[in-house]
């Protein structure tokens, strides 16, 4: 970068200075059309002299540059498939880096960047996330204390008396309707999305006995409407104590939560209370099943992407997946099976 400001500083030519700005400018993270929109040039232009910067630095673009070589011999190939074989993760501009300061190389197109890549057997992938505070031995420790809990009320739950609810939280976004779909090589698949932040937020509950889905919409996740949600499950199991188990959310952990709950309870002994809360591990989503049932519903979103041509059509579909279906899929008897005999 100091190379870069001082030749800025010290050419006598416009051009020359455009390159360097652009170049600058790319470094310090603008966006093409940023730099596109402040200096008047091409995103081709910014490309161009990107690479020449990697291959022969500021010396290149002097009006002067001639050049640099368009291809790799094969032994100097071979050292790049070498090289590519040793890192874990990759990324296209290293890449070209790489090859443009060993060797002086500067492929015209990207498909010749993508050969190698090809060739190393190296494939492009979405990143995942991960969690560095998860905790797999107390998510193990978990798993087994509410397999013992849910065992102990085994015959209040069979015989209807205790419903157990997971629960979680949705917050839907229009833009969530994008993602993979095949389309033609040569064009864009668009959808039409106005705003890609309006947002829905759901509450979920599954009765884990019998698996049936209730979802609760809101403006938003917060005490207020965690207590909606809970008197909402109440009215779908009229006369039964419920055992929510859901994250630690700080909503969930709030005064007034615990004012509320108190308020149900203060005068029955535990076994008896009328909604007893639990907690997944934290941060351990793939805990709860309903983090497997937002996905499916935005999984049908996703596939049926050129019906949503507004937010209300995306909430549509979202609901119609989810709302009141019966689920069955492996993680729902992580917990133990129950008898659907009501």
């Amino acid at each position: 970068m100091q190379s870069l400001s001082e030749f800025i500083e010290n050419s006598q030519d416009k051009r020359e200075v455009q390159r360097a700005i652009a170049v600058k400018m790319l470094l310090e993270g603008y966006t093409h059309v940023a730099i596109q929109s402040i200096l008047g040039v091409s995103s081709g232009f910014i490309s161009k002299w990107k690479k020449v910067f990697f291959t022969s630095g500021v010396e290149g673009l002097k009006l002067a540059y001639k050049g640099s070589q368009g291809f790799l011999n094969p032994q100097q190939r071979a050292c790049i498939l070498e090289w590519l074989k040793t890192k874990d993760k990759w990324n296209l501009s290293e890449l070209e880096y790489e090859i443009a300061s060993s060797y002086g190389v500067v492929f015209e197109s990207k498909q010749s960047y993508y050969d190698l890549f090809d060739a190393a057997r190296i494939s492009w992938k979405k990143t995942q996330a991960y969690n560095p505070k998860h905790d797999e031995e107390l998510v193990t420790f978990k798993k087994k204390e509410l397999c013992g809990l849910l065992e102990a009320r085994r015959c209040e739950i069979e015989s209807g008396k205790l419903v157990v609810f997971m629960v979680d939280e949705c917050h839907l976004l229009w833009g969530d309707v994008c993602g993979y779909v095949w389309g033609q090589s040569s064009q864009r698949v668009t959808v039409p999305v106005v705003n890609s932040r309006s947002k829905q937020t759901y509450f979920g509950g599954l009765d884990y006995k019998t698996k049936e889905f209730f979802t609760y919409k809101a403006k938003t996740a917060n005490s207020e409407t965690t207590i909606g949600f809970l008197e909402y499950l109440r009215s779908q199991r009229e006369g039964a104590k419920l055992l929510i188990i859901w994250d630690g959310a700080s909503y969930h952990r709030s005064q007034q939560i615990q004012e509320y709950l108190d308020s149900l309870n203060r005068q029955l002994e535990k076994e008896e209370w009328l909604i007893t809360c639990e907690r997944f591990a934290p941060n351990a989503p793939q805990q709860n099943p309903v983090e497997d049932i937002w996905l499916q519903a935005k999984k049908l979103i996703r596939e049926f992407y050129f019906f949503c041509h507004s937010f209300s059509v995306v909430k549509g579909l979202f609901e119609l997946a989810i709302d009141g279906q019966i689920f069955d899929f492996p993680k729902l008897y992580e917990y133990g099976i129950f008898s659907q005999i009501i």
